[in-house]
């Protein structure tokens, strides 16, 4: 039965009830000579019998009982069969919930990955699953609202990529604090406005993997270079006016050995980036960093291009002058690499939005399809294979530039448009900016 339908019935029996026993009450009232007391009397009756059913009602209410199906007529039996129907629905209601609760305990409990609910404010443990507490060395109920710094214990790693709400990238490689050879990465997730969820993965297979991939790597290169100092040394020995006929086959293979020679450099220095954690924090002058690599692009373009050095930041950097150096002259390289003859080359060292400060360097190539983008940071891969063996490039350039600048908590930002040209550009962080000498504060513009 609807509830329109419901209460109208309800107030029309109550309403034919209550004037049938007030007139029964007149009745007996006119037989005894006394109505108004009659009357008065079936009014205490009423208002009796009302406080009554009010109270049962309330008191069940109270007790989160639940009223049972009842049998009657009027308001209060229409009150109470609505109550009865809606603790009805919130107890089924509530019974639903609570299987979805635990099926969706028991799924986080089955993760494979461990998981982490975590308070945004301060970073206490709300709530951790079974594969958390093996590779965390958690306790429950005990470790419950024990901060997530305590938990990694000797790792400021975690204190300060938590406090900065990193959620685009894990970090990696960290020790577990129930066992030290194990490595973990971990997650943020936005979970609430008020808490984080944490994932916490085993690595430590991974890392293995990646470590002996970099060993390799390393010793590889390493062995290379004392056969092809050989090769050098013997091609330097020939002299091409002495056997015109293998002059071209001569020059062909010194510059196929040198290319190989730059390959081997390059692993080497990638290599040699990938195991290190931190590099010197130095201060670095960008006005005579700014000339030195316009220097280097003219010596590279031959006048084949107009470069162009802007400094409009007025600011220094703090970090590696050698790696961020190296980083730098990647990207000039390869703009005049992948230029052709009378294009335009631009340095421009800015200030960011953010407060940090920003080295782009723009040129007016062939540009980059989109598809490429998200790959074309990654070791040897090239966008087309033919232009880069043309233009002498190993493939491990942008690699060695993102690891460059991934030590100095900075980024590379990639745009580019096919027959417009890119723009690769070192975005650092407010922390890694200081203020420029006085000497050196005047000489911002364009660098000649």
């Amino acid at each position: 039965m609807s509830l329109s339908l419901l209460l109208r019935l309800a107030w029309r029996q109550s309403l034919i009830r209550l004037l049938l026993f007030y007139a029964l009450a007149l009745a007996v009232g006119l037989a005894l000579d006394e109505p108004w007391w009659a009357l008065g009397l079936a009014t205490a009756v009423v208002a009796l019998r009302a406080y009554w059913r009010l109270y049962r009602v309330l008191r069940f209410l109270d007790w989160r009982k639940q009223l049972q199906t009842v049998d009657g007529q009027g308001l209060w039996a229409a009150l109470e069969t609505l109550i009865h129907r809606r603790q009805t629905e919130n107890r089924a209601r509530t019974r639903r919930l609570v299987r979805l609760l635990r099926a969706y305990r028991q799924a986080a409990t089955a993760m494979p990955d461990g998981a982490l609910i975590v308070n945004r404010h301060d970073g206490r443990l709300v709530w951790f699953n079974k594969t958390a507490r093996h590779l965390l060395g958690l306790r429950y109920p005990q470790s419950l609202d024990t901060p997530l710094a305590e938990v990694f214990e000797g790792q400021p790693r975690v204190r300060d990529w938590f406090a900065a709400g990193i959620t685009d990238e894990p970090l990696t490689d960290l020790p577990s604090p129930a066992e030290p050879m194990a490595r973990l990465s971990l997650r943020l997730i936005p979970y609430s406005p008020t808490q984080w969820l944490v994932v916490v993965r085993d690595v430590t297979k991974l890392m293995r993997l990646e470590q002996v991939r970099r060993d390799f790597v390393a010793n590889v290169s390493h062995e290379l270079r004392t056969p092809l100092t050989v090769v050098h040394g013997y091609l330097d020995m020939i002299e091409p006016d002495e056997h015109p006929e293998l002059a071209h086959m001569v020059e062909e293979m010194r510059r196929q050995s040198q290319r190989m020679t730059q390959l081997v450099e390059d692993l080497l220095t990638l290599s040699r980036l990938e195991a290190q954690e931190s590099l010197p924090e130095e201060p670095l002058a960008m006005a005579p960093m700014l000339v030195t690599l316009r220097r280097e692009a003219e010596a590279l373009s031959q006048g084949r291009h107009q470069v162009l050095v802007e400094d409009r930041a007025g600011v220094d950097l703090t970090g590696s002058t050698k790696e961020l150096h190296s980083a730098f002259s990647n990207l000039v390289s390869n703009a005049v690499r992948y230029t052709p003859t009378g294009g335009r080359i631009l340095i421009r060292f800015e200030r960011s939005a953010d407060g940090g400060a920003r080295l782009a360097v723009q040129d007016s190539g062939y540009g980059i399809p989109a598809q490429h983008l998200p790959r074309i940071t990654e070791r040897f891969y090239r966008v087309s294979t033919s232009r880069s063996r043309e233009s002498g490039g190993t493939g491990l350039g942008l690699s060695i530039v993102k690891h460059v600048l991934s030590l100095h908590q900075a980024r590379l930002e990639i745009e580019s448009e096919v027959g417009r040209g890119s723009t690769f550009a070192c975005a650092f962080g407010p922390a890694r900016v200081r203020q420029r000498e006085t000497a050196e504060a005047g000489a911002g513009g364009s660098v000649d």
